[in-house]
């Protein structure tokens, strides 16, 4: 495991690939706005958060318990528990899919299954890689599944792909990325996965039941909540309104991508292996307090400046979208700090509680949106949203700051 030195050069060498990786999605992202219309990013929008809500529990969480197997045996083991579950749920995708095809007749859904694959694939793999901590593997991962695929979209958009196009990017991006993480083989190659035995895979199944049982609800609510909005604000102001929610949350959540997805990584292997308790409770406030000196900027810039930022980077048309972007900007914040910030629940064991009160979250979340359409449209949505996190993530990180370990 990586000492105190060794987690900021992780964390470093996570953020040189991560800025690159959002580099180029945030300099094409004017190109993006000017190829494809608000309707056609709400209808790309919605079939690739709902992959991508099936995506995150692709492999019902157990390859988050890849970090803790330090024995080259038991860690293929759970390797091979990993693809017979993401065989499955993307088996259940395809079903999905037929069934959107029926009742929506969305062109789309015939890709709903390769979308979840190319993410479980790409989560999977990641967190394989972080048990080797291959952080240079996981930097130019990084830099190939999001430059990549705000590059392939650019591509597809001048040739008139439309919607699909926007789908199409992050699929190819992701399943590339995959290919990049694949390395270094299990004990006894890939193909030998599927040659284990099911008593063992059932033990080892047993052995992390605690991450399909209580990280999966968890990690499944909290995508959930973005099928959810996408889908009342569809109903409720229409496809272009999806589009800019959709624009909106893709630019703002961005920093909290490259930021937390880096330093999760690297503080998730360190939490496992503190040596006392006092040791990973300071990993954890001194990365909130860096955290909070980072999101509070970002936050004032939005409430001061979105509107105007939006029109003047997206074109025009997008003007609505930086209004979204200053009634988020509470939201995102909170979010930016948080993200990176909920490993440490696993590290700890301590998955029920996180469970719970993700749940409480996930409520508090489609209240406050289905509240502000309702009062004040679109524009009141993200001013619920705001005001409900607000309240919920201050108790989240007041929990965090004050942990007692049993």
């Amino acid at each position: 495991m990586p000492g105190r030195g060794g987690l900021l050069r992780s964390t470093l060498t996570l953020l040189a690939g991560g800025a690159l990786a959002q580099l180029l999605p945030l300099l094409l992202g004017p190109w993006l706005t000017r190829l494809y219309s608000p309707t056609e990013f709400g209808q790309a929008s919605f079939v690739w958060t709902l992959a991508t809500n099936l995506a995150v529990i692709g492999c019902a969480r157990y390859e988050f318990a890849l970090p803790l197997e330090r024995e080259g045996g038991p860690a293929a083991l759970l390797m091979g528990l990993c693809a017979r579950v993401l065989l499955g749920v993307v088996a259940v995708s395809a079903v999905v899919a037929g069934v959107l095809l029926i009742l929506q007749d969305q062109p789309l859904a015939w890709w709903l299954p390769l979308a979840v694959a190319a993410g479980a694939l790409t989560q999977w793999l990641t967190l394989w890689s972080t048990r080797a901590e291959r952080f240079r593997a996981l930097a130019s991962a990084r830099v190939v599944q999001y430059g990549g695929g705000a590059a392939a979209q650019v591509v597809l958009g001048l040739l008139q792909a439309g919607s699909l196009g926007l789908l199409l990017g992050p699929i190819a991006s992701a399943l590339a990325a995959a290919l990049l993480l694949s390395q270094p083989q299990p004990a006894g190659g890939w193909a030998g996965l599927w040659r284990q035995r099911w008593s063992e895979l059932k033990a080892m199944a047993a052995r992390h039941r605690d991450f399909p049982l209580l990280n999966t609800p968890h990690a499944f609510a909290g995508a959930l909540q973005d099928s959810l909005a996408l889908v009342l604000i569809t109903a409720w102001s229409g496809e272009a309104a999806a589009g800019y929610w959709a624009l909106a949350l893709r630019y703002l959540k961005a920093p909290a991508g490259l930021v937390g997805g880096a330093l999760s990584q690297t503080l998730y292997p360190r939490l496992v292996g503190a040596e006392t308790p006092a040791e990973g409770l300071h990993a954890v406030r001194k990365s909130m307090l860096v955290l909070m000196a980072l999101a509070l900027p970002l936050m004032v810039v939005l409430l001061l400046w979105g509107p105007w930022l939006f029109a003047r980077i997206f074109s025009e048309r997008w003007v609505e979208a930086g209004t979204l972007a200053r009634a988020l900007a509470p939201y995102i914040a909170m979010h930016f700090i948080a993200s990176p910030l909920s490993v440490a629940t696993m590290a700890w064991g301590a998955q029920a509680w996180a469970l719970k009160l993700a749940l409480v979250g996930q409520v508090m979340f489609v209240a406050g949106l289905a509240l502000g359409l309702k009062l004040g449209g679109l524009i009141g949505a993200a001013w619920g949203v705001s005001a409900a996190m607000l309240v919920y993530f201050s108790y989240f990180f007041w929990s965090l700051a004050h942990w007692r370990h049993e």
